[in-house]
């Protein structure tokens, strides 16, 4: 299980500039957060800190009423195991009410803007950013989900969702979906969201997939 924010974490993400999510600290204080994937160092001087997505969804849960807030499995796939977008054939947690998973996704998406702004060195927020980059798949699947696509179920309850895979290319995803209309939307979405996107089909299976990359200018 995701260990719980200490009182002295608590108060830091609390008191983040709630625009840029920049944090202030000690060294210890501010190294703990980066470890636990709730901050990032940036690499240009002074180095500040600011949070990542997961620290701006950690920091949105502080302020629920007491009542919304649902134990949550930790995520391997997600920052700091806080927060994993749907990549299409996860089974989705019983507990989790579909009003609660729009204000989770809106929160990452957010914060996920927010951090291309600061690491992109024009500060851009149109296209991925350097943790994007390294996290293809759940970096694809959070712009999807993010627009309102729906992820597919778990196998043998596929319906018509998106699937967001890996793929033999290291920067490029694969993303799946029965319906020939949901894929050209997914395209559609992934291009808006920064990615260059286009449809191939396999040539054994004969399969049609979108083929996903970060943009880079």
């Amino acid at each position: 299980m995701t260990r719980p924010l200490t009182a002295a974490q608590r108060r830091l993400i609390e008191a983040a500039d709630p625009g840029t999510g920049r944090l202030k600290g000690t060294e210890a204080q501010l190294t703990a957060l980066v470890k636990r994937g709730l901050a990032f160092r940036h690499p240009r001087s002074p180095h500040d800190h600011f949070l990542t997505p997961a620290g701006h969804r950690a920091r949105e849960a502080e302020g629920e009423p007491s009542q919304e807030h649902e134990p949550e499995a930790p995520s391997p796939g997600g920052p700091g195991g806080v927060f994993a977008a749907r990549v299409g054939g996860e089974a989705v947690p019983p507990a989790q009410g579909e009003a609660a998973r729009l204000r989770e996704v809106r929160s990452a998406w957010q914060g996920m803007l927010e951090l291309r702004r600061m690491t992109n060195p024009d500060a851009s927020t149109d296209r991925p950013c350097a943790w994007e980059r390294t996290h293809l798949v759940q970096a694809a699947a959070l712009a999807l989900e993010a627009s309102g696509h729906r992820p597919a179920g778990p196998e043998g309850e596929g319906g018509d969702g998106y699937r967001v895979r890996d793929t033999p290319q290291p920067d490029a995803v694969a993303v799946y979906a029965p319906d020939p209309g949901v894929l050209r939307a997914c395209a559609e979405t992934l291009e808006g969201a920064g990615w260059q996107a286009g449809e191939y089909t396999e040539p054994r299976t004969r399969r049609r997939y979108v083929l996903a990359s970060p943009r880079r200018v």
